[in-house]
């Protein structure tokens, strides 16, 4: 069985609906098969390419044969849309949720007309619209999602690791009454960088545009381009004290065992020397003692200080992480420093101030935010 002879103006309007792909899916459908049988392709493999039965197939030409056009949009009768009983809803969730490539189909992710179109395929519902499946779906809790990768820790000592870090988080907030030789004080340590020399995406206050500009208005600002950056880079040492609620920083030209060693003395002369001192960070090479450099090791032995270490690939677990997100907030989106002096004393200053200001409310905000993502 076949379409009749179609001229080209109905060629081109049965192309322009495949292709518009807009309007009901029940149309859209329809004019495929359609056009399909026009350019000679049988009744079965017609029926493979849409997935659906030959009868339906042949259902559809027939009608257009009778119809013309008008077969291709159904008129419903109006009242309530059919509502689906559970297991019919339940049906769509699961073949929602899984993978087409497990259903033998070529791709690896669809949209709603082809799930609509495999629903329909597979004998799940006899017709659904895109809207339909859109609010059936988000009624079911479910929504079209972007996938992330996760790194999971591969580290031996993942558990004594992070068991040790949060017992460090309880006593610094107080939930657990400290034992004898534990540490008075907590700090969380990381560094932040490079700080490298270029203009930074940002957002500030400017007139908005319109049709008819004024001629008298300032030009909205513009970065410039960088095509070199021959300034080299600098990094920031960031150390954070949960009890107090302060943030201690230093930029350094280079980061290294070092410039690490130079940073927690720094530290050690804020707090008597009696006071333990544990610092939390992640195994960085320079944090850590090696056979051939044991200063670090040595370091913390002779100043009363212990060095908790994050698991690897899990510096998720050092709080600091959301205090950096506000220092990017604040000092570099929008700049466009001339030098490192610049930069370094803008965030310096910011430092100063994030340390006067800890209850800001916009601050908090932006720290909150980074600590659930």
């Amino acid at each position: 069985m076949r379409v009749r002879e179609i001229d080209d103006d109905e060629g081109r309007r049965l192309r322009r609906i495949i292709r518009r792909g807009t309007g009901p899916v029940v149309t859209w459908r329809r004019a495929q098969m359609v056009l399909l049988s026009a350019q000679g392709m049988y009744v079965a493999k017609i029926a493979e390419v849409t997935f659906t039965s030959a009868d339906r197939v042949r259902d559809v030409i027939h009608n257009f044969n009778a119809d013309g056009f008008d077969s291709l949009s159904p008129k419903y009768k109006g009242g309530r849309p059919k509502t689906f009983v559970l297991p019919e809803r339940r049906e769509i969730k699961k073949i929602a949720k899984s993978k087409p490539a497990e259903h033998g189909l070529p791709f690896s992710t669809r949209s709603l007309a082809k799930l609509a179109d495999f629903l329909v395929a597979e004998g799940v519902v006899d017709d659904i619209s895109h809207e339909g499946l859109r609010v059936l779906l988000r009624e079911e809790g479910v929504s079209f999602q972007r996938i992330k990768t996760w790194k999971t820790s591969r580290d031996p000592d993942y558990a004594a690791r992070k068991a040790r870090v949060e017992l460090l988080y309880a006593l610094a907030d107080g939930e657990v009454i400290p034992e004898e030789g534990e540490p008075e004080v907590v700090l969380r340590l990381d560094e932040f960088g490079p700080l490298n020399l270029q203009p930074r995406p940002g957002r500030q206050w400017a007139e908005r545009g319109g049709k008819h500009k004024d001629p008298d208005r300032e030009p909205r600002p513009r970065r410039r381009a960088t095509y070199t950056r021959p300034h080299g880079v600098r990094h920031l040492f960031a150390a954070y004290d949960l009890g107090k609620d302060k943030l201690y920083g230093h930029v350094k030209p280079r980061k290294n065992r070092t410039r690490f060693l130079e940073f927690c003395r720094y530290l050690r002369s804020l707090y008597p020397a009696e006071i333990r001192i544990a610092i939390v960070l992640d195994d960085y090479s320079p944090h850590l003692t090696t056979k051939k450099d044991t200063r670090v090791g040595d370091w913390a032995a002779a100043n009363n200080v212990e060095f908790a270490y994050t698991p690897t690939n899990s510096r998720w677990l050092n709080r600091i992480e959301a205090q950096f997100t506000a220092l990017r907030y604040f000092t570099l989106d929008g700049t466009d420093h001339a030098s490192h002096k610049e930069q370094g004393s803008m965030i310096r200053r910011y430092t100063i101030w994030r340390n006067k200001h800890a209850a800001d409310e916009h601050l908090r905000k932006v720290v909150d935010r980074a600590n659930v993502a």
